[in-house]
């Protein structure tokens, strides 16, 4: 197999990898309203568990970005896939409250130890000018996830109730894992840590040398703050659909499939926009769609019709996506192959714990506001501010790794 096709492959199963993984995600998010009806919880109990799952995402981060480094992506990928795809089984055999929280939490601890695995992969896979493009190509299944979450979850919900809805939707899990298994062992990437002239292994950079380098920290900051848009947005949509705007399930889930049209559109066009109009200047766009997506909340908030409410709601999709695609540009571009599980991991705590807080924030103030969800969606707007102050202190020339003094240092190239 020539190189070009054993990259197609090892893209293709991992895409596939990514897709089981936001899908199985997303379908809580359907579930809502039944799980509180079930369980006689209000939106601030809802809230909670949606946020435990990303506790149990976050604090596995680090953890498993180093599992990456230490054992193999191959490896690491397998073991989250199957087990992610077990625990979405799991939580439709919850027998209480407190066993679905608990499902959910450990739901997180394996899903979350696949990102960082897999953004090591296509750093070990593909050259630096290529990966926004390929690694935008993987987290189109984002917003596909969102397009096809309805379709799977809405008629299983009404056959089988969100408990069969759970169990049914978990053998997407298990086809990845066997895509995964079967597809990767001719055309998995070599490990990164690749000869030296002198013939020698080079090891990761430990986490006490990553963490010095204060644009990780930066970049860390705007997930939190992208993926608080993105989370609140995507979790309480569909609730907000069905109890603000008065639309009954089927339409609520067509209605939400349409933002990830508008999303996979966004993300790939973000990919490309990134390696190309962009290079070197990713943080522009990372401010222009941050800023977009801002405004489109704004309206939204004052949106007068339905139709316009569905409008400002494909743009914001849009533009989260193409925010997200570019301010992953970064590490994927400044951050060596053999160190991309530790350092990715440490990016991607910030969305986790944007996970964390925005469900449940957002949760507490459409209580606090008697059912309101315009403090909720303000809440997400005020987000696209601090994002936008923090991008604007990232460099502004293009960025290369520098690692000639061992530590994780970014520099700037003389345009």
């Amino acid at each position: 197999m020539n190189v070009s096709n054993q990259k197609f492959q090892f893209a293709s199963v991992l895409f596939a990898c990514w897709f089981a993984s936001y899908l199985e995600r997303f379908l809580i998010n359907l579930a809502l309203p039944y799980i509180g009806a079930e369980f006689k919880i209000d939106e601030s109990g809802l809230g909670l568990l949606l946020s435990v799952f990303f506790v149990g995402y976050a604090v596995i981060q680090i953890p498993g970005g180093w599992v990456a480094d230490k054992i193999g992506t191959r490896k690491t990928i397998l073991f989250a896939v199957f087990m992610f795809a077990i625990f979405t089984a799991a939580s439709g055999l919850a027998w209480s409250l407190v066993a679905l929280f608990v499902i959910r939490f450990l739901f997180g601890i394996f899903e979350g130890s696949f990102p960082s695995a897999a953004y090591k992969a296509v750093a070990e896979g593909y050259a630096k000018h290529e990966r926004a493009r390929v690694q935008s190509f993987m987290l189109a299944t984002n917003p596909l996830s969102l397009v096809v979450a309805p379709l799977i979850a809405v008629p299983l919900i009404a056959h089988t109730g969100w408990r069969g809805m759970f169990i049914c939707s978990s053998v997407f899990g298990v086809l990845a894992f066997l895509l995964y298994f079967f597809g990767t062992r001719q055309s998995h990437p070599a490990p990164s840590n690749v000869s030296t002239a002198s013939g020698h292994h080079e090891p990761p950079l430990p986490f006490r040398e990553l963490i010095k380098d204060s644009n990780i920290w930066k970049i860390s900051v705007i997930n939190f703050g992208v993926n608080i848009l993105i989370w609140g947005f995507l979790s309480w949509l569909p609730s907000y659909m069905l109890k603000v705007q008065k639309l009954d399930l089927a339409h609520v889930g067509i209605v939400s499939a349409l933002p990830g049209v508008a999303g996979v559109v966004g993300m790939l066009s973000g990919g490309w926009l990134a390696d190309k109009l962009f290079a070197g200047r990713e943080k522009y766009l990372l401010f222009l769609s941050v800023t977009l997506a801002g405004l489109s909340l704004f309206v939204m908030l004052s949106a007068p019709t339905l139709p316009v409410v569905v409008a400002c709601q494909l743009i914001l999709s849009f533009s989260m996506k193409i925010s997200f695609i570019a301010l992953w540009a970064f590490p994927l571009k400044l951050i060596e192959a053999k160190d991309m599980g530790m350092a990715s991991g440490i990016v991607n705590l910030g969305s986790q714990l944007a996970g964390v807080a925005s469900p449940a924030v957002m949760g507490f103030l459409i209580v606090a506001r008697h059912g309101s969800y315009d403090g909720a969606f303000a809440f997400l707007a005020a987000c696209t501010v601090i994002c936008a102050v923090v991008t604007l202190t990232l460099p502004g020339k293009r960025v290369t790794s520098a690692h000639n003094t061992g530590k994780a240092e970014l520099a700037t190239e003389k345009q």
